[in-house]
């Protein structure tokens, strides 16, 4: 019976292998995970795109400082005490790692769901309208003639991103024991939230094109792999300490420059928001 147990747990651990090894391939073939550096390099040299971030800094500051603090006081040593059988004398530089990434994760949920949603909001919309996709975008917002891209930004009419979820803070502790696992439980843990921070990347996409649930939940599943890509990237961004309110913009950037490309060739994506015509197609076929 225990060798039937170890069979089975063998046989479960090489099936899950086997499919984040297709999922890490089509990743990289999709190449969607150059979307964060290409936002990085179009954040900076568009100085418009600066105003939203400006606007939330002081505030943002203070957010970090307030859960920073409090979880030095109560969670670093214990903390520490764990650290020190995986990690020996280097949990001492481990263990502050950790603090300072448990630290920016609560503050990235927290923010994106209060105190920056409008502001990534605009830097996304005007990221499109800087692609020449005003008129996607003014299917969620008034967009007006003159200006620049963010000066352009009108009243919005829809509001897509999602308030703050307790699931998403549960499952980040939740997996968060992985860290504890060497180098393998790192990379798991850093896949893991990176595939369900890809799912959230096109929200605001999908709602200009205004597709159901169904329909976004059938392309996500279909696209996995670039969008896991995607995510991956931008949440090593997101993890590092002060500076992840700036990767929050500029991943935000790499998100609707993706959109843009996705608009502009006419792909896969563009043609399937016509359901009507594509089954018309097919009974005409």
């Amino acid at each position: 019976m225990p060798n039937q147990l170890i069979n089975q747990a063998q046989e479960v651990a090489k099936e899950d292998l086997d499919k984040y090894k297709a999922l890490l391939n089509d990743a990289a073939k999709s190449r969607s995970y150059l979307y964060p550096i290409k936002g990085i390099f179009y954040f900076l040299s568009h100085r418009e795109l600066w105003k939203p971030l400006a606007s939330k800094l002081v505030p943002y500051i203070g957010l970090y400082a307030s859960v920073v603090g409090p979880m030095f006081l109560f969670t670093y040593l214990p903390q520490l005490a764990i650290m020190v059988f995986v990690n020996g004398p280097l949990a001492v530089f481990t263990t502050l790692l950790l603090v300072l990434n448990e630290s920016a994760a609560i503050v990235s949920i927290i923010s994106r769901s209060f105190l920056l949603q409008d502001a990534l909001l605009d830097t996304f919309d005007g990221t499109l309208i800087a692609q020449n996709q005003s008129e996607i975008v003014a299917n969620g917002r008034e967009v007006k003639s003159g200006g620049d891209s963010i000066q352009r930004l009108g009243k919005a009419l829809k509001q897509p991103f999602s308030r703050f979820s307790v699931k998403e803070l549960v499952r980040y502790f939740m997996y968060l024991p992985l860290n504890f696992i060497p180098v393998v439980g790192t990379v798991a843990f850093i896949v893991i939230r990176g595939r369900a921070r890809g799912d959230s990347v096109h929200d605001r996409y999908f709602q200009l094109k205004g597709w159901s649930d169904s329909r976004k939940s059938e392309w996500l599943a279909k696209h996995k792999g670039a969008y896991t890509g995607f995510g991956t990237v931008a949440t090593l961004l997101e993890m590092i300490p002060v500076a992840s309110i700036v990767f929050s913009f500029t991943n935000t950037v790499g998100a609707a420059l993706w959109a843009a490309d996705i608009e502009a060739k006419d792909t896969e994506m563009t043609k399937a928001t016509a359901p009507e015509l594509q089954e018309a197609a097919n009974k005409v076929e």
